[in-house]
């Protein structure tokens, strides 16, 4: 019979360095981050053991500059790295990509001297960071946000909340956009919020469909002080600083995506050739691997398409039609996947005693994440058709 079992993704690396770090991550993912997963999922347990680990080997700082505490590694090789982690588990892979997220701002945007201060324990010291800019009223129009932050003297108090933060409750830092101005995109701020800042809470965890040991959560500022030193970009271009960062966060969940799909190809794959059924493996059922190819297309075109816009990233080119369309795709692919994994398995695939109905419920979670794929195609739409007239 020939061999059918899953093989190990065949990675791009631009460099020898690339190569080793890929091998590192999977090792660490097979060793220290797989083999708990399905058991913490069910029973919601955070692995902030695990963020420690990457943090110490170096792998919450990838995309970032070295001077900082970074690993000087361009996209194209941050992404794969992501893809790997969330292939162990997506609350993981996710993790990472909302930490890289939360600290886009003040990478890009800060001051030499705010970098300085900040930057080595957000990067390589440890720290974990949160994103807030959506709210419960504002959604998918994020420039409508009420959260508010009135200078007092040398400090900002900041008062309102934020919804959906993806490590609410458990993060060291959160950057916060809040109205500083009138109405619209050009009165929203940003600023860095240490976690334990008086007046900063979180609700109860959201109970979710997937993710479960991913906490989301809404944030309460109440009253919340935080020095002008912490302010983010000039007054006003809060909003401008947030889009920025969301291109390469939607690049991040791309890369997870795919990194699900492959799980869930790689379960179906190791099911299908030892599952047998009229006296020979279901793998030789052309129905069955039909959609195996299918499955197996998908993956590879969404990898494709994520590291051309990283790469479009990484030469400094724009990229933004790009990452709406890699998020869009490739989490549209990976919702298409696991669903197929799941009926590959037939009824073992809806137990939880295989990890594929698992797949299937994160996956879900990736087509609303990062603005949801309507609001994808809504970008896409403008950069191929142009701005909607009236």
């Amino acid at each position: 019979m020939p061999e059918r079992a899953p093989h190990p993704v065949e990675r791009q690396a631009p460099t020898e360095e690339a190569g080793d770090l890929f091998a590192l991550v999977r090792e660490l993912a097979e060793r220290e981050i797989a083999p708990p997963a399905a058991e913490q999922e069910a029973e919601g347990r955070f692995p902030r053991d695990v963020f420690a680990l990457l943090a110490r080997s170096g792998l919450l700082a990838l995309p970032y500059a070295e001077e900082y505490g970074g690993g000087d590694q361009p996209y194209e090789v941050y992404l794969q790295v992501l893809e790997e982690l969330a292939m162990a588990r997506l609350t993981v892979g996710l993790g990472v990509s909302v930490h890289t997220l939360a600290c886009h701002a003040l990478a890009a945007s800060g001051t030499k001297e705010q970098r300085a201060e900040h930057l080595p324990g957000m990067l390589g010291g440890g720290l974990l960071g949160a994103y807030c800019l959506s709210e419960s009223t504002s959604g998918s129009d994020a420039a409508s946000l009420r959260a508010r932050a009135v200078r007092d003297g040398g400090d900002w108090v900041l008062d309102g909340s934020k919804a959906w933060t993806t490590h609410g409750g458990v993060a060291d830092f959160y950057t916060v956009f809040a109205r500083t101005g009138g109405q619209g995109a050009r009165g929203i701020t940003a600023f860095l919020v240490p976690g334990d800042t008086a007046g900063l809470s979180a609700a109860a965890p959201e109970r979710k469909m997937g993710l479960k040991g991913s906490p989301t959560a809404q944030i309460h500022l109440d009253g919340v002080r935080v020095p002008d030193a912490r302010r983010i970009g000039e007054e006003g271009q809060g909003f401008a600083i947030a889009l920025a960062a969301l291109d390469s966060g939607r690049l991040g969940i791309a890369a997870c995506a795919i990194g699900v799909a492959q799980a869930a190809l790689d379960e179906a794959l190791a099911f299908t050739a030892e599952r047998r059924q009229f006296g020979r493996p279901i793998a030789d059922f052309q129905g069955l691997r039909f959609m195996i190819a299918d499955m197996a297309t998908r993956i590879e075109a969404g990898r494709a398409l994520y590291l051309a816009a990283a790469r479009l990233r990484d030469a400094g080119r724009p990229y933004s039609k790009q990452a709406a369309m890699a998020k869009l795709f490739c989490t549209d692919a990976a919702m298409q996947v696991t669903t197929d994994a799941v009926q590959l398995l037939g009824g073992y695939g809806y137990t939880a005693d295989f990890p594929v109905e698992r797949y299937m419920r994160e996956a879900k979670a990736l087509q609303i994440v990062e603005g949801t794929n309507q609001v994808q195609r809504m970008v896409v739409a403008r950069h191929v058709a142009g701005p909607e007239s009236g």
